[in-house]
């Protein structure tokens, strides 16, 4: 099968002159009529969907102003609450793991079958997951270290990085699940629904004993039982286990009906969004609302599959969604070093253009203005990195299977470290945690070092 960034050639092919829009078109049929015809469209529409999604939500949180000089940290869902019901769409992190199931379910079937070992399939997996996020990790660690020589207090560059690497939260969470997933395929396809019913009664103990027994560090492990369950899903997918609008139907409604269930007797709030504010929230670390939440919106998706793939099959629609998904992991790891960058030198202009207060009627109607200067700097950012998230092809023997493992291991943890306490601390930088995920891609064999022959 053709992968997408291979197609991108045929996006990238078209001139630039006063024939673009009939060049555009056309490269936009020859790039449809090439795509495989067993390609599911939908799960590389939805993966581009829900990272989107990420995107232009956290731009539409940050409720910040700048008061005489100070930032004024906010956040639309803690300053309106009828906001709280819309995260249930809003929150798509289980669509992502849910299309991360059906691609990795194919990708190791596919591996497996031409008997590529398990380390060589992770670690080209790893590659495409950890290469993006190595030259932010070099930038905010350069910066970092000449902002505290130049006298910016360690408070701000903590809060500016730990909003600006929040996406990497995620994709240390999903890089586990990506490391697990052959076993849980192979679990899967054993006991078939048991998995997913297993899956879900983990988080429910889990979140008993984190929330009614006080033990709060075991939440964390829901980070693995609530995305593995939600990825289990996307086997069910893949395997035809969910055809047919009544299955898809029931799916939905039990994921809602639960939910529905668990907000209104349990100890969960509204927003599917983690607040700092509420005592408990649904997702740092994730709870089993999200898990059910994730089946109502596989159902919804699901339901929405044939309508879906009808409009991706469109040549116009197919050629953005693939020009899209080729650097969609660039977007989403610097769309909020972007926003911190608008804030930064609004700071440094006395606070122009962000002295307005949030929610009123002037506010809301410059969100689009909002979204285009943070999406200029975005897209800036995105022609600066996107080559990283296009690594050069493999040429390496197999590695033993504890290699990409242990790299895997490094760059999760130093990945969930800085997103959680920020990139510096009142001793100056954390080095240590700075480079451990250097180290994974290092001594894990993800980064390819060797000395490559000049080219002509």
């Amino acid at each position: 099968m053709r992968s997408t960034s291979s197609q991108v050639a045929t996006v990238k092919r078209y001139p630039a002159k006063a024939s673009l829009i009939p060049e555009l078109l056309e490269a936009a049929r020859r790039l449809s009529g090439e795509t495989p015809p067993d390609r599911n469209r939908v799960v590389d529409l939805m993966r581009v969907v829900s990272i989107l999604v990420v995107v232009f939500g956290h731009w539409l949180m940050a409720a910040v102003t700048i008061r005489d000089g100070e930032l004024v940290p906010g956040h639309l869902l803690e300053l309106a609450s009828w906001t709280h019901p819309l995260t249930w769409l809003a929150q798509v992190m289980p669509v992502f793991f849910f299309v991360g199931g059906f691609s990795n379910a194919r990708s190791w079937r596919s591996a497996r079958g031409r008997g590529e070992p398990y380390g060589s399939w992770l670690r080209a997996r790893l590659r495409r997951l950890l290469t993006p996020v190595m030259p932010l990790l070099a930038v905010w660690t350069v910066g970092a270290w000449l902002a505290l020589r130049l006298g910016l207090p360690w408070e701000t560059l903590r809060l500016g990085s730990q909003v600006a690497l929040v996406p990497t939260w995620f994709l240390a969470a999903y890089v586990v699940i990506v490391m697990l997933a052959p076993g849980f395929l192979a679990f899967w396809e054993r006991v078939g629904w048991w998995s997913v019913a297993a899956g879900l009664a983990l988080a429910g103990i889990t979140d008993a004993v984190a929330i009614a027994g006080g033990v709060g560090w075991v939440g964390f492990l829901n980070y693995l039982f609530v995305w593995g369950t939600v990825h289990q899903l996307g086997y069910a997918w893949v395997d035809g286990k969910i055809d047919g609008r009544s299955k898809r139907l029931l799916l939905a409604v039990t994921g809602l009906l639960v939910t529905l269930l668990l907000v209104w007797a349990g100890p969960y709030p509204v927003a599917m969004v983690g607040l700092d504010t509420a005592e408990v929230t649904n997702s740092y670390p994730p709870r089993v609302t999200l898990a059910f939440l994730g089946l109502f919106q596989a159902g919804l998706v699901l339901l929405a599959e044939p309508a879906l793939d009808r409009w991706a099959r469109r040549p116009l629609a197919w050629f953005f969604v693939v020009a899209i998904s080729v650097q969609i992991m660039t977007v989403y790891l610097w769309h909020l070093t972007a926003m911190v960058v608008v804030i930064g030198l609004s700071m440094l202009a006395g606070g122009w253009g962000m002295g307005i207060e949030p929610l009123t009627g002037t506010w809301w109607a410059t969100r689009p203005l909002w979204f285009l200067v943070v999406g200029v700097v975005t897209a800036g950012l995105v022609a600066l990195m996107r080559r990283f998230e296009r690594p050069p092809p493999e040429t390496r023997p197999a590695p033993p299977w504890w290699r990409p493992v242990l790299a895997a291991v490094l760059a999760c943890g130093g990945l969930g470290l800085l997103a959680a306490i920020g990139i510096a601390d009142g001793d100056g930088l954390n080095g240590i945690i700075v480079t451990l995920p250097f180290a994974g891609v290092v001594l894990g064999g993800v980064a390819d070092l060797r000395r490559r022959p000049d080219r002509a």
